[in-house]
């Protein structure tokens, strides 16, 4: 009787995947779709226009709701830019807002209360936290060299770093921050803003395809959602009161830290004698996926889930910090505390990155560290990257992930450290 009991939960479960999956899909890819038309016609009317490019075009952008819309008014090329942006950014709170209410179509209740609580503090973070944000003085620029080239070279370096975001669950940001500060010489500031933008465009240009393909823990992902928005408010009024340098150090400490566990496990293919506790039970957070490599359905179990819990509120913080998702650290836990396979950790990370993003990105943007002229060929790479990487992440096995994820960190943490000393 118990067994039947189990048997129809579990049943239950199943289906409220397959539903909750397939409705995500379509938002993330038609935001994903939209946001990219919009961003490129906005690039069209700006190559099409007059004054061209220029370190004074760079500088002067929209910074709020009221300017967008005032401009849009006009098609200005910068506030078209601007409104594909907001387009990306509001992606992943579109895809909460709907998760609750497929949720609600399969009576999940739990689920629907994490994910209510999940939107009220990214609706909190954009309409109010975002709107107290006060601009800040950034760095002298006038040294920069801005034009179509440097434009294009973004794009294509972007590209390079929303295929590796996405095979490792970093979402871009850890390899675009060092792009643009160590190879384009931007402020670290406008640096992290086009990374929020990157995070976003990673989480949900790869997770669709992670979620289609039922790679991805989505309960888990949800679950753990709850502390990182919160951490990412916090990290993002925290970056407003350091220096950049500070920053640029934090950011390749962080990684370095993050290195470590991953060697001890770096041959590991899959977890072994891992037992659900007693949250992991509550929570229904056990699953399977799909491996292509194995050529089989891999079963796992979830443990040390408060832990896990724990440490997104400091991954939560580090995004909102840094720029970059978090998704070391993420990462780490998902595969290190929890014991999830690797392809589930990164590819769940990918799916909360997004949503973690989210909740600081309003702040940046009224901070005015998103300029468009920089996010959008950031946005449009990291996209095209990121559906590349979901397609190759499936032929590749968990051990050749890591060895792709190690030396990654490495590279940007010593760059990033140097680059804070002044030695860069």
């Amino acid at each position: 009787m118990q067994a039947n009991i189990q048997g129809r939960q579990q049943e239950q479960v199943s289906k409220t995947g397959t539903f909750a999956a397939n409705v995500i899909g379509w938002i993330l890819q038609g935001g994903v779709i939209l946001s990219a038309v919009v961003i490129v016609f906005g690039l069209v009317l700006l190559a099409t226009g007059s004054g061209g490019l220029s370190l004074q075009r760079l500088l002067h952008f929209p910074q709020t709701l009221s300017q967008v819309g005032a401009e849009l008014l006009f098609l200005r090329p910068q506030a078209v830019i601007a409104l594909g942006l907001l387009l990306l950014i509001a992606t992943p709170v579109i895809r909460v807002a709907v998760s609750i209410l497929a949720f609600a179509f399969e009576r999940d209740r739990i689920y629907m209360v994490i994910t209510v609580i999940v939107l009220a503090i990214l609706l909190f973070s954009m309409f109010f936290v975002g709107n107290k944000a006060m601009g800040q003085h950034h760095i002298d620029v006038q040294h920069l060299h801005f034009s179509l080239i440097v434009m294009l070279l973004i794009f294509v370096g972007s590209i390079a770093a929303g295929l590796l975001g996405s095979l490792i669950g970093l979402g871009g940001g850890v390899l675009v921050v060092p792009l643009l500060t160590l190879v384009f010489g931007l402020p670290i500031a406008f640096a992290i803003g086009a990374s929020i933008i990157s995070v976003i465009a990673t989480s949900s240009g790869a997770a669709a395809a992670y979620v289609h393909d039922r790679l991805t823990n989505m309960r888990v992902g949800m679950f753990l959602e709850l502390t990182t928005t919160t951490g990412a408010i916090s990290g993002a009024f925290l970056a407003g009161l350091l220096a950049p340098g500070l920053l640029s150090i934090i950011f390749g400490i962080i990684l370095i830290v993050s290195i470590a566990p991953m060697l001890f496990k770096l041959g590991e293919e899959l977890p072994c004698g891992v037992k659900n506790d007693r949250w992991a039970k509550w929570l229904h957070l056990s699953s399977s996926y799909p491996d292509q490599r194995l050529g089989r359905d891999v079963a796992y179990q979830v443990t040390r889930t408060p832990l896990g819990l724990a440490m997104m509120y400091v991954a939560g913080l580090i995004s909102g910090l840094l720029g970059i998702g978090s998704g070391t650290l993420k990462v780490l836990a998902l595969d290190t505390l929890m014991r999830l396979p690797m392809k589930v950790s990164t590819t769940t990370s990918n799916f909360m990155i997004g949503v973690t993003a989210a909740a600081s990105a309003g702040i940046y943007f009224s901070r005015g560290d998103i300029p468009p002229l920089v996010a959008a060929p950031v946005a449009l790479g990291i996209l095209i990257g990121a559906l590349l990487g979901a397609r190759l992440l499936t032929h590749l096995s968990n051990k050749t992930l890591r060895l792709i994820f190690l030396p990654v960190l490495a590279v940007s943490a010593f760059e990033m450290i140097l680059h804070g000393l002044g030695i860069g």
